[in-house]
């Protein structure tokens, strides 16, 4: 079973739009649905905060503090299909980012309910 980390658009939780860091991402990844490949576990979900200069840290400390390094990372669908989108950073060039620090493969998007 793939462990996965989730990051989330911090804006969208403190908004309460209702997405992420509730059941749509954790049901997902248990399920091997949406963007997921088969089922998974969350072993961290993050909280990117604006303008985006600590994800990258945040990561780093949740793979340490939790010491368990995730398989796969995936950008929340919310952080990934926001309208309007985010105004620091697109999604595709936080990926690359994470994967050059990390090592670790990441994924756009967690699921497609509505």
């Amino acid at each position: 079973m793939k462990r996965i980390a989730v990051i989330g658009c911090g804006a969208y939780m403190d908004t309460g739009y209702g997405c992420p860091g509730e059941w749509r991402c954790l049901k997902a990844a248990a399920l091997g649905e949406g963007e997921f490949e088969e089922p998974g576990q969350v072993t961290a979900f993050i909280k990117c905060q604006c303008p985006g200069r600590t994800v990258v840290p945040t990561v780093g400390m949740a793979i340490r503090l939790s010491e368990i390094k995730p398989d796969v990372i995936h950008l929340s669908s919310c952080l990934v299909n926001a309208r309007p989108g985010c105004p620091y950073m697109a999604p595709e060039d936080m990926a690359r980012i994470l994967r050059e620090a990390t090592g670790i493969d990441v994924v756009l998007g967690t699921h497609d309910y509505h």
